[in-house]
């Protein structure tokens, strides 16, 4: 089956279902009677251990990003703490893009750190940095491609040939192009995750995270602390990734369509010193994400001229966008990374990354994008 099509039926196959069911039922039994004491009824004894809506879920997660297994979980930052508590132990090195989600940082410095976890942040956009931070201790490389919120682009095939060399995992955070847009794991990473909340739910109604990979030893050590450490999505919450999966290639594609459209307007507004976008040819590394993405998705960051004052004025103005954190879902959210979801990263690594004062991320929907861009221009004008 080709990608739409997966989206829609894998796990929700009728056949899978006692009755036939079309869409999978939200099984909210956190329990199940046995016929007796060795034998579990269906193979499932507790919902948090195995639930058949989150096992229609991983059935699905696995299909799109073309993995073996996949774990879900309640939120990003959930699959990502159980993926390293599950893999690394004290003493263990991370070499880290040096530009990472925030809240992703800030589970690495504050909380990780504490089980003597050792983290290094480099600009893996150039793969022997990478090869530079790689010590005895290494154990994980761990990447975002492209990166949040400044959209650097890594090579995936030859950090993960770094990796394979010295025998360590390669995580890949895939959120920002979902697996539409690129499969990591074709290109040498052992691990790809995701934040569901994003594009996968599509919708911003629903917290989720997922990890994917194809290797047996990774998946049974975090499958067994999926279940121990217990940070599992509700049934509900599957029901609503189940469904907005169903429509993820076509909101994919509008994503693109309308975010090339504002960057280009954007790149051309003289109140606008510069524009981040993928798709634009002047993405330092345009021709890497043609090679290894099959498109651009729909964020992009840009940096408006003036002072934080008036780009705080700029984010009071508009009016389609709504200013809020997050991203991947149907409406455009705009946001301030230094201010919002990087505000836990030290102004001094911010602004060594590129984190301005400036700098403006937006997340463009699927709306009519001749209201976006009139959004855009009152609020800068």
């Amino acid at each position: 089956m080709k990608f739409a099509t997966k989206a829609i039926h894998v796990g929700e196959e009728p056949g899978l279902a006692s009755n036939g069911d079309v869409v999978v039922p939200i099984h909210l039994s956190t329990t199940f009677a046995r016929r007796g004491v060795e034998k579990p009824t269906g193979g499932y004894e507790y919902s948090r251990t195995a639930n058949p809506t989150r096992d229609a879920l991983e059935l699905r997660l696995a299909a799109l990003e073309e993995s073996k297994h996949a774990l879900a979980f309640a939120s990003g930052l959930a699959a990502e703490a159980t993926l390293v508590l599950s893999l690394l132990r004290k003493g263990d090195h991370v070499v880290a893009f040096d530009d990472l989600y925030g809240g992703t940082r800030r589970l690495f410095s504050q909380t990780l750190s504490n089980f003597g976890l050792d983290f290094t942040y480099v600009d893996a956009r150039e793969a022997r940095n990478v090869n530079r931070a790689i010590g005895k201790r290494t154990k994980m490389i761990w990447l975002e491609s492209p990166t949040n919120p400044l959209l650097k682009i890594c090579d995936i095939r030859a950090i993960s040939e770094v990796a394979s060399r010295h025998q360590i995992i390669t995580v890949l955070d895939n959120t920002f192009m979902s697996p539409y847009f690129q499969n990591p794991l074709r290109l040498g990473a052992d691990v790809v995750l995701h934040s569901a909340t994003k594009y996968l739910g599509g919708h911003s109604d629903v917290l989720g995270g997922a990890i994917m990979t194809s290797n047996e030893e990774i998946h049974t050590k975090a499958k067994f602390n999926q279940n121990a450490i217990g940070a599992v999505p509700s049934p509900f919450d599957c029901f609503l990734l189940l469904r907005g999966m169903k429509t993820l290639a076509v909101r994919m594609e509008r994503h693109q369509l309308n975010a090339m459209r504002v960057a280009e307007h954007l790149e051309a507004h003289p109140a606008v010193v510069r524009v981040i976008y993928p798709g634009l040819k002047s993405h330092p590394q345009y021709a890497l994400g043609k090679r290894q993405m099959s498109g651009s998705g729909g964020v992009l960051s840009f940096e408006v001229k003036g002072t934080l004052s008036d780009v705080k004025r700029f984010l009071r103005r508009v009016k389609v966008f709504s200013l809020a954190e997050s991203l991947g879902g149907v409406e455009s959210l705009i946001e301030h990374p230094a201010s919002m979801t990087h505000a836990s990263v030290p102004e001094k690594a911010r602004e060594g990354i590129g984190i301005t004062d400036r700098l403006v991320r937006a997340s463009v929907g699927i709306e009519d994008v001749s209201d976006l861009i009139e959004d855009l221009d009152g609020a800068l004008g």
